[in-house]
């Protein structure tokens, strides 16, 4: 019996020992699979004993968007859960005492500890910044497993303003190499001198010698096109002492370099190698692009010396239904659909991003403000948004970790991210203003600083002589935010001075005179468009631009006025979670131009006839007495009930609809957003006249129509040419589900994601948007559904599940592949309704 136990046991470790992965080849190893997870506390609550087994997952993960969303959650982060996870993978690799081994991880959150075999590598507070650990000394012999293990505590799951997700929500990489190495981000390529005929790319390289006697090698440097053609080269003998790192530059020429750019993202690829007597050591590729960028005080923004006005949008880093944990194909729909809307800039708020984020903006062409912090040495009200309000230990967020962590969180975030052309702006703060309360105070708003009051529409109340003097005797507090600033600026101009670093600044009049901007290359005004004239005459030599503003064409406007305003990131480019205290069932903020599935929404539209030459026209309707308009008395015309109301028109869209379903004779209004110069509306073919775009400020075509059923038809005109046309249908009763897929292929690596999208139709299969079903997901295959989503901001229901209720007869289900070629067919159902079977293939 006793010899039987043993046998079973060793057989037990055989298996166990043979099924981990092995990670002896020298490279960069993808560290995602094969995980297991464990949670411990839920938001302060101890999970059930039967709970806390082992899960098998793969990362990314976000543990908090796999829980039902709970009304007595907390809405600031979405009414989802936070806790205390820990995290472990058994893995093969041995001592060796000539390789050095790294675990990079792109991001945490957040406060992690990270353990190899039970040995404490190190800690990691915040949850946006990427870090790694030398493991090569924790490495185990003899062909023992080894165990990494990261516990993750998100206990105070208030700690941010928006939905932050909990775990290893971001890619993990094992790097294995030889003790003669390049390190984790030892790279720099910079361009600093282009012209037609040639470009000079400036590479840093960092050597380390972690063995025990000096090492002389050969580097060798090769720069490809992104035709994999040989551009340039270069190679030289060089030394490094024992135990010693070394920084190696050189100058590299491209002859008749193609420029990265937001129409042609064309980029180059430098292999760097170490090789010791014709044996290769070390390799590194190191993708960059050439590119010139500059902020001119009066002129505005050049990329590649050609004048480029920013069409930006503000991003938050979760999407939907998979959280914080984002996969790469999800992130590449929603930017096609804002790429195609006419963006070319993506500020990230209001935090780093991850690398395939960036990846991703490298290579379709945006431009990129990477963000670093939210708070600095003040805590912000999570609840409220503004200075704090009420202290409580679930709301205690990164000031806990500033003074200590936020120059390594800075230059590690700077080190990962200086290679990607797309960042063209360091931002080192967020609306920090508010959280140090005199520079408010000093404005002579006091308590009017809100959307009623005068504010956001006002030059402030004081003069610059009475603000400068509020601020020089105001109590300061223990910081000062322009020492702070300063302080920051130094930090990342010691790291580049390529970039130029800006800020979001909500009281840009004070920040003007109490440092802050001193620190800046560029000053960011958020929601102070009104201030654009005051700031450039005030402050001529420093650029201005609009760094936070509405999705709203007044917005624009502003800067189509100004040549000296380089553009704006609009707030937001898609709903994110969060931000909802006490808006039950509200746990999304609706400002998007993309809900939270990623499907556009009217605002979209709007900007895209701003931003795009290319014709473009979209109809909504709304009963008279439901709009924003009367019916003039005089005229006819639909006119606003609160003139002028479209220049403070705010975050979120007038209620409007994308259907011609009423009752007859229900006078409605029908709108257009175009950029075509004139726009026919025309009922069952009978014309309803030509209007002009000129005729109106607000850039809305508007028509009152009695309603009768059948056919609206929009035709655009540019100098009597028909350029564009549009119909909407009067839709009759649901009688089918209608399913489409974005792919009919995937890779089987466990990654590649389709989007399937379920639309009730009627028996004409005219999209039917004014009733809703509980539509069933049936997927047969090795497959994985990740979950499924609606779009609205209000919808509750879990994600994490195959059935939804459609919201406008619409939703949207997340199909991830395996690591197995499969077929896979997917069906919708509802109780009344069946539909069509798409198939995938997995390969």
């Amino acid at each position: 019996m006793v010899l039987r136990s043993f046998l079973t046991l060793l057989l037990l470790c055989v298996f166990f020992v043979s099924s981990a992965q092995k990670y002896s080849k020298i490279g960069k190893h993808d560290f995602n699979f094969d995980w297991k997870f464990k949670l411990l506390e839920r938001s302060g609550t101890p999970v059930k004993i039967e709970d806390t087994d082992w899960k098998d997952i793969n990362l990314p993960h976000d543990w908090s968007v796999g829980f039902s969303f709970d009304p007595k959650g907390e809405g600031a982060t979405g009414y989802l859960p936070g806790g205390i996870g820990i995290y472990k993978k058994d893995f093969l690799l041995n001592i060796d005492d000539s390789k050095t081994t790294y675990v990079l991880f792109d991001g945490v959150y957040n406060n992690s500890k990270v353990y190899l075999n039970d040995q404490l590598l190190g800690t990691h507070p915040y949850g946006y910044s990427p870090f790694y650990f030398d493991i090569t000394k924790r490495l185990r012999d003899n062909g023992e497993l080894n165990t990494i293990k990261v516990e993750v505590d998100h206990s105070r799951f208030v700690d941010s303003r928006w939905y932050t997700g909990s775990g290893i929500y971001r890619n993990v990489k094992l790097i294995h190499k030889n003790n003669l190495h390049i390190p984790v981000w030892g790279v720099f390529v910079t361009t600093p001198e282009i012209s037609k005929d040639n470009a000079k790319a400036h590479i840093k390289t960092t050597i380390k010698n972690n063995n025990i006697s000096e090492q002389d090698f050969d580097l060798q440097i090769q720069i490809y096109d992104d035709e994999n053609t040989s551009v340039s080269e270069y190679s030289k003998k060089y030394k490094v002492k024992a135990s010693q790192k070394i920084d190696v530059e050189n100058i590299l020429n491209i002859p008749k370099p193609f420029l990265w750019s937001i129409t042609s993202p064309r980029m180059y690829t430098a292999i760097i190698t170490i090789a010791q007597e014709g044996k290769l050591i070390d390799k590194n590729d190191v993708r960059f692009g050439v590119r010139s960028i500059k902020f001119d005080a009066d002129k505005g923004f050049f990329l590649n010396d050609i004048s480029t006005a920013i069409k930006g949008v503000c991003l938050h880093h979760d999407a939907g239904l998979v959280g914080a944990a984002v996969p790469k194909d999800v992130w590449r729909r929603r930017l096609q659909k804002l790429k195609d809307a006419g963006c070319n800039a993506i500020r990230i708020a209001h935090n780093p991003g991850s690398q395939e984020f960036l990846d991703l903006c490298d290579e379709m062409g945006f431009l990129v403000q990477d963000e670093f912090f939210d708070e600095w040495d003040n805590p912000k009200d999570k609840r409220l948004n503004t200075n704090e309000k009420s202290v409580d230990d679930v709301t205690r967020g990164y000031t806990q970790h500033f003074q200590k962590w936020a120059e390594r969180d800075l230059k590690n975030t700077m080190l990962a991210h200086r290679n990607h052309p797309s960042i063209f702006q360091w931002s080192i703060g967020n609306e920090i203003e508010w959280t140090y309360p005199r520079n408010a105070d000093a404005t002579g708003f006091f308590n009017n600083m809100n959307w009623n009051g005068n504010y956001f529409w006002e030059e402030p109340p004081h003069t610059i002589d009475q603000i400068k003097e509020k601020l020089e005797t105001l109590p300061k507090g223990k910081y000062d935010i322009g020492e702070t600033a300063k302080k920051l600026a130094k930090w990342t101009r010691e790291m580049d001075t390529t970039r130029y670093i800006t800020a979001n600044c909500i009281l840009p009049s004070a920040s003007h005179l109490s440092g802050y901007a001193d620190a800046l290359d560029v000053i960011g005004y958020s929601y102070r468009r009104i201030l654009y004239d005051y700031g450039h005459k005030n402050y001529p030599e420093k650029p201005i631009m609009g760094t936070e503003n509405l999705v709203q064409w007044h917005e624009w406007k502003a800067v189509e006025e100004r040549p000296f305003i380089s553009g704006t990131f609009l707030w937001t480019g898609i709903d994110y979670m969060g931000e909802s205290n006490d808006q039950w069932p509200r746990k999304a903020t609706p400002s998007g131009m993309l809900d939270v599935a990623g499907f556009e929404k009217p605002s979209y539209h709007m900007m895209k006839t701003l931003w795009n030459e290319e014709p473009h026209i979209y109809a909504t309707t709304q009963t008279l007495d439901k709009s924003i308009y009367i019916e003039e008395k005089n005229t006819g015309l639909a006119v606003e009930k609160v003139k002028d109301a479209w220049k403070k028109a705010l975050w979120v869209w007038h209620d409007v609809n994308d259907h011609w379903n009423y009752e007859e004779k229900d006078k409605v209004v029908v709108e257009v957003y175009s950029n075509c110069n004139e726009i026919e509306l025309c009922l069952n073919g009978e014309s309803l006249g030509i209007k002009r775009l000129k005729d109106f400020e607000d850039r809305i075509y508007k028509w009152i129509v009695p309603y009768t059923k059948g056919e609206l038809k929009i035709v655009g005109l540019n100098n009597g040419e028909v350029e564009e046309i549009r119909t909407i249908h009067t839709s009759g009763k649901a009688e089918h589900i209608k399913i489409t897929t974005d792919k009919i292929k995937l890779k089987a690596d466990g990654y590649n994601t389709a989007h399937v999208v379920a639309q009730l139709v009627d028996k004409h299969g005219i999209p039917v948007t004014t009733s809703d079903e509980e539509v069933i997901f049936t997927v047969e295959g090795e497959a994985k559904i990740l979950g499924v989503d609606n779009g609205w901001a209000s919808n509750v229901q879990d994600y994490q599940s195959n059935k939804i209720v459609t919201h406008k007869g619409r939703c949207l289900l997340l199909l991830q592949s395996k690591t197995k070629k499969a077929d896979v067919t997917i069906k919708a159902t509802s109780k009344n309704l069946t539909g069509n079977t798409i198939r995938i293939t997995i390969e």
